[in-house]
């Protein structure tokens, strides 16, 4: 009787399992890996070069975060801080707010040399990856989306995954994430008005028009 398969198709047939086993191996290590905390930088807290306390400015003392970051309602980047505006508080000659404090010796030395201070970065995309901070806070996103809580954080940690499928979450469904554009940073917000967070973001979408993109373009550009 002749064989069905001939031997070659049979020693295909045992390439093509094992070769499968091998990409399902490959795909399941690479999600793993790029889902661990290590890779999304969640809990990352470094230790700055000052001891610059978010829970005292933006919690305590009630500091706009458009006051230091002065550029993210108009730029892609939310700009860190230069010597100067520290300095208008912290100028022994002028306000004085703790200006001959040791800790905020790189300060002044920043603001007498022109040379910044050596901030680590905190929150960091891949570089693959285009995020614009005017767009998000223009249309209600607050900081609090994507930073978590700062105005609690002495120091300031990675909260949020900041991955595609997080990002792409809120772009299916943005409703939970909105509030009006002018509490945006306003970080101890609470909805107001009988109305819950879900339903003024439901309103504010419609209003604002809020319909953000899914294709892979929007953000790899």
């Amino acid at each position: 009787m002749p064989a069905i398969f001939s031997r070659s198709l049979d020693g295909r047939l045992r390439q093509a399992i094992v070769g499968l086993g091998v990409l399902v191996a490959l795909v399941g290590t690479g999600w793993y890996y790029y889902a661990l905390p290590s890779y999304t930088r969640v809990g990352y807290t470094p230790e700055q070069p000052v001891p610059f306390s978010h829970e005292l400015h933006a919690g305590k003392l009630g500091m706009d975060c458009a006051y230091c970051h002065q550029s993210v309602f108009e730029s892609p980047n939310a700009s860190v801080p230069n010597s100067q505006t520290c300095m208008n508080c912290h100028n022994p000659k002028k306000a004085n707010v703790k200006g001959a404090s040791p800790l905020l010796a790189p300060v002044r030395s920043s603001f007498d040399t022109g040379r910044p201070v050596e901030w680590k970065k905190v929150h960091k995309l891949p570089e693959y990856a285009y995020f614009n901070h005017s767009v998000h806070v223009n249309k209600g996103v607050s900081c609090v989306s994507c930073h978590g809580q700062v105005n609690e954080m002495k120091v300031v940690s990675h909260e949020k995954q900041l991955t595609m499928g997080w990002c792409l979450q809120c772009h299916n469904d943005p409703h939970e994430h909105l509030r009006d554009v002018k509490d945006v940073t306003n970080l101890k917000w609470k909805p107001e008005g009988g109305k819950s967070a879900s339903e003024i973001g439901a309103l504010l979408q419609k209003d604002l028009r809020v319909a953000p993109p899914m294709n892979c373009q929007a953000c790899h550009r």
